[in-house]
């Protein structure tokens, strides 16, 4: 077969990435101190871009200030019908227009005060660190405190050892002898119970420090964890020979006990939630009110524009007049961004809170079912660009701090055929039906369902199985009390 080379054309459709889709996208699903750092580094890396001085003269910035969101051409100057030098800037548009506007660099006062500046400089040691430091104090060699350390790198969060002694061996060829001499001496460091394989030998190791090794709260925990677990303490009495009166005190023992004993030493590094906007109840109305506090205000360097106003009177290089023309873009389309992420969220919050007026009026009984699309055919917009915007942003309500995808949720069916309730009620409800129940009957799964059922609820048992698990509430076996 002859191999040969041909031209053809060929028409296709494809989505292409402007800079400015690119640079919207990124910008809209980021939280507000993501995108203060963000600013930051274009701060830093665009010469053009520079952070507005609210402070200044009205005379300096009405000679100095150019208003970034002001149409190519509105400049007042001499030369104002002579080409503008930005008519080649491209504004891509990914937004709709929208009809209304945001109140901007709103003062809020909300009455709270972040950590004074000590209490963010000390930072919790792990458990490792703390682990180790112990083990240098204690180990005699350094043989031994080679072991330890290989011994506290394979423990998990909870403090449980997650490598057998063969495996800890095999690691620097040393001896099992040595592995568990060094082993029992981690088990006996705090948190005691440490550097366990297993529950059990987590408990038994705690019990051995509180001197009740051969007692019967240890024959519960090597032996009847089961019967423990289900509360079957009849059966466990009768098993261990003891007055009911003697079992509870052994139980109250174990109950003493940390089955996660390296859980506290957990670093979880501190996650400030900013809001990004505020409800604010007038009256009998809501108003919204967008957080732009500690948002740098930009603004085109007047010394880089007039350059480029200059043009071919300016002796710079033409690659240096070039660089400034692609710094000047980059600029714009950073302050357009920001202008349309702000405009875009004030718009999905003003539409959650027209959706969700009863919760905020009454309480979460009264929430909505609530879905991208229902926002998303209000404002007139896509569902991607709804999910962005809900995407780690939070909003400040007179009823709490919640995340923006708090106030979505799938409905169920009401059984008079009224309107869908939200999940999010109905999970609510489970939670008071429980709460409410006698300790010594507790009510199934199926006893709830007639419940909600009665009261206009129509929902599948297996439904309110998931709801009582995501509320972590335990069955009703688990939840009887003085099963005897």
């Amino acid at each position: 077969m002859a191999l040969e080379q041909r031209l053809s054309v060929r028409m296709s459709q494809r989505l292409i990435m402007t800079p400015s889709l690119q640079q919207a996208i990124k910008l809209l699903q980021m939280s507000k101190l993501e995108l203060v750092d963000e600013i930051q580094q274009e701060l830093t890396e665009n010469p053009v871009l520079e952070e507005a001085v609210e402070e200044a003269p009205v005379a300096e910035r009405t000679e100095t200030e150019a208003a970034p969101v002001d149409a190519p051409g509105s400049v007042d100057s001499p030369d104002a019908e002579t080409r503008d030098p930005f008519e080649d800037i491209d504004y891509e548009s990914y937004f709709q227009d929208v009809e209304g506007s945001y109140v901007p660099r709103t003062p809020i006062e909300t009455g709270e005060s972040l950590p004074s500046f000590e209490n963010t400089l000390a930072e919790r040691q792990d458990l490792a660190g703390h682990l180790i430091w112990q083990l240098d104090m204690s180990a005699t060699t350094e043989r031994a405190k080679e072991i330890g350390r290989a011994i506290i790198g394979n423990l998990n969060e909870d403090g449980y050892l997650r490598a057998t002694v063969e495996e800890l061996q095999a690691m620097g060829g040393f001896s099992q002898d040595e592995v568990r001499q060094t082993l029992a001496m981690i088990q006996e460091l705090d948190p005691v119970g440490v550097a366990a394989s297993d529950l059990v030998e987590c408990l038994t190791i705690q019990l051995r420090h509180l001197g009740e090794e051969g007692s019967p709260a240890e024959a519960i925990v090597r032996h009847h964890m089961d019967k423990l677990q289900n509360k079957r303490y009849k059966e466990l009495a009768e098993v261990l020979g003891l007055p009911m009166d003697d079992l509870l005190a052994e139980i109250e023992i174990i109950k003493g006990l940390d089955p996660r004993p390296g859980q506290k030493y957990n670093v979880e590094s501190s996650r400030y939630v900013v809001p990004d906007v505020y409800v604010v109840k007038i009256d009998n109305d809501y108003q919204i009110l967008l957080n732009e506090e500690g948002l740098p205000r930009l603004r085109i360097s007047p010394v880089y524009r007039r350059m480029v106003e200059r043009g071919g009177r300016d002796t710079a290089p033409a690659d240096a007049k070039e660089y400034v023309r692609n710094k000047l873009r980059s600029a714009f389309r950073l302050i357009k961004s920001l202008e349309e992420r702000q405009r875009t969220i004030y718009k999905v919050a003003v539409s959650i809170v027209k959706h969700q007026r009863d919760f905020l009026d009454y309480g979460i009984e009264r929430m909505r079912p609530l879905v991208l699309k229902d926002v998303a055919d209000d404002i007139g917009m896509h569902e991607s660009t709804v999910s962005r915007v809900v995407n780690n942003k939070y909003m400040h309500t007179h009823r709490g701090l919640f995340e923006l995808r708090f106030f979505f949720h799938s409905g169920i069916a009401s059984a008079h055929g009224g309107d869908n309730v939200s999940s999010l009620t109905v999970k609510e409800r489970i939670r008071k039906i429980v709460s409410a129940e006698d300790g010594k009957r507790p009510l199934s799964d199926a006893a709830i369902v007639k419940v909600l059922l009665g009261e206009g609820l129509q929902i599948a048992r297996r439904t309110v199985a998931k709801y009582r698990e995501e509320l972590k509430i335990p069955s009703s076996g688990s939840r009887k009390a003085g099963t005897f």
